[in-house]
C-alpha cells in the first residue's frame, strides 16, 4: 500500500515506522527538512520538504497513486485542506486527519466531514483519546496502564509487582494450578527496562512490570492476586483545564456514582472556560505547583491527582508535590518518552503518552480486514491486535498449541459468541471468534500473515 504521511513529529515518525516496517511504499511530508531528513535516515521512507496542503508538494510525494493519506501535521486548518486538495485533485481513496480543536468535533458539525464538504474518511482527536485514557487510569489506580478489549469484557493492565506481592518466585504456569478459576493470563514482561514475551517456566520478580490479560469480571480478584488493591476514586483533582482536563472532569460528572472533582488551571481564561461548562465541579485559577493552592483542593485527602497540563515537567513535578501532601495516587500525562523511567523514583504511580495513544488510534484505523483494534505497548515496544478470525485463516480451525506463532506473540484472550475464554494451547479457534493477541513489534506482520490480514487498502 502506498500512504502519505503529512507531518513528521513524533505521531507522524512513529506512524512511518510501524507502516513502513510492514512493507508499505511511505512518504513523509513537513515543511520542516530537518524532520524530514531525521525521517529519511532512520526509516526506510521517502521524504518531501514543503507545505503538505500545497498541490505541488502532494504531487511530488505521489499522491497520483497513492492509497491513503494520513494528515498529522501541527495545525488542524492545514490536515483538513490536505484531505481536501487530496480527495479533489489526486483521488485518494482513504483520508484520516487529526484534529485537536473541539469545536470542529462537535456532533452538531459532523455533517462538514462528508464526501461533497470536507470529504475526511476518519477524524482523530488527541484529546478525545487522551481524555478515555486518563479516564481507563482512573479506573484501575493499581494499573500504569489499562486498555479495553473484546468489547469490554476484556482488560489488558500493566502493574509493578512489588515486594509483597503473594505470587513472586512463582513459574507462570503454576498460577494456572493454583488459580484454576482465574482468566487471566501473563503476556508481558518488562525487567531492567526490556520487554519480552514470557515462557510457562519465566517467573516474576520484584520490580517487573507485567502486562495482564484478564476478563473484566475477575479484574479485582487479578489485581488482589498480584498484590494490588482495587479502591474506588471518589475524590479527584484534576490540574490543567484544557481539553483534556475539561474532557475528564465532564465524564466524571455524568456518572451516576458519586465523584467530586476540582480542577486548577493557571491560565484565567482557560479556567473561566472550564467554570462555565461545568456544573458540580469547583475550578480553582492558579498554579498547580502551588501548595497552598493543593492544599485548598484538600489533596491531603484526595484518591488521586491527574495532571494534564501541557508542561511535561510541570505534570512530574505537580504529582510528586501532590503525592509528598498525601495524595493516594498521581497520574500525570507525558509527552517525552525520556521522563518516563523517572516515575519510579519519582513515586508516580501512572503516565498518559499522547503520542502512543494517538499512534494506537490511527493504526486502528488504518489496519485492513477484520482487525477491529491496535494498542501501542511502550515505546512502539510491542502491539496489542484485536481481530476476528476469518473462515480463510490458516489460524482457523486449529488448536493454539499447533500455530506457528513467533515467540515473541501470546493469545491473551478470545471471544467465542459472547463468552470470554481464557486462552490454553488446548483452545481451538474457530472462525468467528474475535481473539486478542500480544505480539514484539518485530512479530506482528507475522501475526497479521497468520491473520490473513494485511494493511490493504479495504
Amino acid at each position: 500500500m502506498k500512504v502519505i504521511i503529512c507531518g513528521a513529529g513524533q505521531v507522524g515518525w512513529q506512524i512511518a515506522r510501524h507502516l513502513s516496517g510492514e512493507n508499505n511504499d511511505v512518504t513523509v511530508v513537513d515543511n520542516n527538512p530537518e524532520l524530514v531528513r531525521r525521517a529519511t535516515d532512520t526509516l526506510d521512507v521517502q521524504g518531501v520538504a514543503g507545505f503538505a496542503s500545497y498541490p505541488d508538494v502532494l504531487d511530488r510525494a505521489g499522491a497520483r497513486d497513492a492509497d491513503m493519506i494520513i494528515a498529522a501535521t501541527y495545525s488542524d486548518e492545514v490536515n483538513m485542506v490536505t484531505c481536501q486538495v487530496a480527495h479533489s485533485v489526486f483521488k485518494v481513496q482513504r483520508k484520516i486527519a487529526r484534529l485537536r480543536a473541539q469545536n470542529y468535533l462537535e456532533s452538531i458539525y459532523s455533517d462538514l466531514y462528508r464526501r461533497d464538504h470536507l470529504p475526511i474518511d476518519v477524524v482523530i482527536s488527541p484529546e478525545k483519546e487522551v481524555a478515555e485514557a486518563a479516564l481507563q487510569r482512573l479506573a484501575s489506580p493499581a494499573a500504569f496502564d489499562t486498555e479495553s478489549f473484546l468489547e469490554g469484557r476484556a482488560q489488558l493492565i500493566g502493574i509493578t509487582i512489588d515486594e509483597d506481592c503473594p505470587v513472586i518466585n512463582t513459574p507462570l504456569r503454576q498460577l494456572t494450578d493454583l488459580f484454576s478459576t482465574l482468566r487471566a493470563i501473563v503476556v508481558g514482561i518488562r525487567r531492567d527496562g526490556v520487554l519480552f514475551v514470557p515462557a510457562p517456566g519465566d517467573q516474576i520478580f520484584p520490580e517487573d512490570d507485567c502486562y495482564i490479560f484478564t476478563d473484566t469480571k475477575d479484574l479485582t480478584r487479578t489485581l488482589e492476586i498480584f498484590g494490588k488493591t482495587h479502591a474506588k476514586q471518589e475524590r479527584i483533582v484534576v490540574v490543567g483545564g484544557g481539553n483534556v482536563g475539561l474532557g475528564v472532569a465532564k465524564v466524571l460528572e455524568e456518572r451516576t456514582e458519586r465523584v467530586r472533582v476540582k480542577v486548577i488551571e493557571k491560565d484565567r481564561r482557560i479556567a473561566e472556560n472550564a467554570a462555565d461548562a461545568l456544573d458540580r465541579t469547583i475550578v480553582l485559577h492558579g498554579d498547580g505547583l502551588d501548595s497552598s493552592l493543593l492544599e485548598e483542593a484538600n489533596i491531603t485527602n484526595a484518591d488521586a491527582i491527574l495532571a494534564v497540563t501541557d508542561d511535561d515537567k510541570t505534570n512530574l513535578l505537580t504529582s510528586v508535590r501532590a503525592k509528598e501532601m498525601g495524595c493516594k495516587m498521581a497520574i500525570c500525562l507525558i509527552n517525552d518518552p525520556t521522563l518516563i523511567p523517572l516515575m519510579g523514583p519519582l513515586d508516580v504511580d501512572a503516565y498518559i503518552n499522547p503520542r502512543a495513544t494517538t499512534v494506537s488510534s490511527i493504526l486502528r484505523h488504518v489496519r485492513h480486514g477484520r482487525v477491529r483494534g491496535v494498542y501501542s505497548i511502550g515505546d512502539a515496544e510491542a502491539e496489542v491486535i484485536e481481530a476476528q478470525v476469518l473462515s480463510t485463516s490458516s489460524i482457523a480451525g486449529k488448536k493454539i498449541k499447533d500455530v506457528a506463532f513467533p515467540e515473541g506473540v501470546l493469545v491473551g484472550a478470545v471471544l467465542k459468541g459472547d463468552m470470554f475464554v481464557k486462552p490454553t494451547g488446548e483452545t481451538r479457534i474457530e472462525e468467528a471468534d474475535v481473539i486478542s493477541i500480544f505480539a514484539m513489534s518485530a512479530d506482528v506482520p507475522e501475526v497479521e500473515r497468520l491473520l490473513q490480514v494485511t494493511i490493504d487498502f479495504f
